[in-house]
């Protein structure tokens, strides 16, 4: 027998889980155009036609102008103006660029990650978007899906925050398969802003540019800079975000909507037990929740969503440690993540929409994506939209230089953007409503009565499920399913130049159906390390125990060691372990103790806080998160843990803490 007692690791494997790898861009090109640099013209080898430019006196300087020829029928179309390059304004650049259109796009700042800073990072593209990004360009769309994580293949959904256990499970692998869309994938904001910029081209997109006010004279419409510089097109799309300064002069000044919930977001070097089967998670509890994703390369992104008022600040290096007292007794899978994240890699913002609107321009300007309609992140919709509208809008241009080419009129552009808006306005509210909605949902879900309720907050002890939660679930089980088959499925039928088809890349597991209906299935599909880990005011118990799969070699618990007993002999000096107290053994994928008649017995308490003693010689089955005590005085008391990557060394001084402890 053998009678190595626990696992101390010396050299921790650092080997990476991953279903992508998490790519790094390169810098943007260095050539992206600048207003210091010549006005933008195109010559007939690059596209662009001679310009003609004036200098005027203006208040506030000099005023430069650059002005297209008219565009020949062969060349080109017309001059189509873009203020803003992210992804929505890009993303329509490159859809107007295939169709032939002169597009020029003006960014104040292309290099920068934009909204909340370069932890914001990966963003999640789902099948909706996607299908329109293979409409636009197949190549770009390629790369993009080449490049991203795919999170549609596995398990997504939502969980209660304090157990971790399953409450709604979401099949977003369905809907794409059955329509023939590309699964839905997480990508670095960065990653995808390079791909569309590249695909641009440096000769449309001036950087360092930003566009503050707008003339529309009927004919044409004429940009200033805040430089000063003006531009003529025959069109302004407004594509600036939530702070639009397009929409500002389209509209008058309106403050967006508070959503009522502040934002903390990271990204955390960590693999979660499950990272094979489960794609994202939304951990759900009163006034606050918390989102989980993988993001490939060994790395993890969160979201905690806390009701306050805005405007609040931290204290210098405060972020982590607010985190986790907001988030004290939730489970292992939210608090193990924070902990493993960096404070410098942990920001703050307030949570901001815009109500839908009936008007989205006035003549030849205007708006898509978070200009017109920036939602809540709870359906991870946002981006997605602001995708889908630049495919719309191209195409209704395209259609009517199409029109205007069969009769021999001028181009209507006036009601090919009523007709853009149109085509939008139902949908893209409908999905801002169903994020504000989810928004509510989780963050009013109540597991148990009692919660929320003040001085009756007792009644959480008895753990009577709140009626709330279920009748919450019977209505997601329903109308959750057609819901994500309208929102994916978005317009994968009437997209133009793609055809309905999967990719052999998109497959899921063959539990994928499995792990839906049974918890057990997904939990035996784990591909992870089990340890027991010492908790609490433990004083026997000071080492990490790690758990072999080994069916022949049991796992003895006793207060002496045990060198004639087959298996591994563990011991504990407490007080109330017996000489020969439990045994541990593991059997067709589940692990089992079984109390050897010990005085003081052998309890388990789960995730749920339900806390009982395992009957003698029986083996009960236990599972990640629960404690196990030998004894009743909790001296020798662990908690389960199931992990991908080998433990750090445990009551270490200096030592830096990866794991949730209680």
């Amino acid at each position: 027998m053998s009678s190595t007692l626990l696992y101390n690791p010396i050299n921790p494997s650092t080997t990476l889980y991953s279903r992508t790898p998490f790519l790094i861009p390169k810098d943007f090109p260095a050539d992206l155009c600048s207003p210091n640099q010549k006005p933008l013209s195109r010559n007939p080898e690059n596209g662009f036609s001679k310009k003609f430019t004036t200098r005027a006196k203006a208040a506030g300087g000099v005023v430069e102008t650059a002005r297209a020829e008219p565009p020949s029928k062969e060349k080109k179309k017309m001059r189509v103006l873009v203020a803003g390059g992210g992804i929505g304004g890009l993303v329509f650049a490159l859809a107007a660029k295939r169709r032939g259109f002169d597009v020029v796009v003006f960014e104040k700042d292309l290099s920068a990650i934009r909204g909340e800073g370069q932890y914001r990072g990966p963003i999640q593209i789902q099948s909706n978007a996607l299908a329109a990004l293979e409409a636009i360009d197949m190549d770009v769309a390629d790369e993009v899906l080449s490049s991203g994580c795919i999170t549609g293949d596995r398990i997504n959904g939502l969980v209660d925050g304090i157990s971790g256990n399953w409450y709604v499970k979401f099949d977003t692998f369905t809907p794409a398969a059955e329509r023939g869309l590309p699964v839905t994938r997480v990508i670095s904001r960065m990653t995808l802003q390079q791909i569309l910029a590249r695909a641009v081209g440096s000769d449309i997109i001036i950087n360092d540019s930003n566009v503050v006010d707008f003339n529309d004279d009927g004919e044409k419409v004429t940009v200033t800079l805040g430089s000063g510089q003006s531009y003529e097109g025959d069109l302004l799309i407004g594509a600036d975000g939530i702070y639009s300064k397009v929409r500002k002069n389209l509209f008058g000044l309106t403050d967006p909507i508070y959503s009522g919930y502040t934002c903390y977001t990271g990204i955390a070097d960590f693999v979660p037990a499950d990272i094979e089967t489960v794609g994202y998670r939304v951990f759900l509890g009163h006034k606050q929740y918390f989102v989980s994703s993988d993001v490939g390369g060994g790395k993890m992104q969160w979201y905690a969503f806390y009701n306050e008022k805005p405007g609040g600040v931290d204290d210098p290096k405060g972020k982590k440690t607010r985190l986790l007292k907001l988030f004290d007794g939730w489970c292992d899978n939210v608090i193990d993540l924070l902990l493993a994240t960096d404070e410098d890699a942990i920001l703050r913002r307030d949570i901001y929409d815009r109500t839908p609107t009936f008007s989205w321009g006035k003549g030849r300007v205007t708006l898509l994506g978070d200009s017109v309609h920036a939602m809540q992140p709870n359906l991870g919709q946002g981006g997605c939209m602001a995708i889908e509208d630049g495919y719309q809008l191209a195409m209704e241009l395209d259609k009517a230089w199409a029109q205007s080419i069969e009769t021999g009129t001028q181009i209507d552009v006036v009601s090919s953007l009523k007709r853009y808006e149109n085509a939008r306005k139902l949908r893209v509210a409908v999905i801002h409503g169903l994020a504000r909605m989810a928004a509510i949902m989780a963050s009013t879900y109540k597991a148990y009565l009692g919660v929320g309720l003040g001085p009756l907050s007792f009644l959480t002890k008895f753990r009577i499920p709140h009626p709330g939660r279920v009748g919450g679930r019977v209505f997601i089980d329903i109308g959750m399913p057609l819901m994500l088959s309208w929102v994916l499925g978005g317009n994968g039928s009437k997209l133009e130049g793609r055809a309905l088809q999967c990719r052999l890349s998109d497959k899921a597991s063959d539990q994928l159906r499995t792990w839906f209906s049974d918890d057990e299935a997904l939990e035996r599909a784990l591909d992870a390390d089990w340890f027991l880990f010492p908790i609490g005011d433990s004083t026997a118990a000071s080492e990490t125990i790690f758990l072999s799969r080994d069916e022949k070699n049991p796992y003895v618990i006793g207060s002496v060691s045990h060198a004639n007993v087959p298996g591994v002999s563990i011991a504990i000096p407490s007080p109330q372990v017996s000489e020969m107290h439990a045994k541990i053994t593991y059997k067709d994928g589940f692990f089992y103790v079984t109390d050897l008649r010990s005085e003081h017995g052998t309890w388990i308490a789960d995730n749920e806080d339900k806390r009982f003693r395992v009957s003698p010689n029986f083996p009960t089955r236990f599972r990640p998160t629960d404690v196990i005590e030998f004894g009743s005085d909790k001296k020798a008391a662990f908690r389960v843990k199931a992990m991908k990557l080998a433990p750090k060394a445990t009551n270490k001084e200096g030592e830096k803490e990866v794991l949730q402890a209680v």
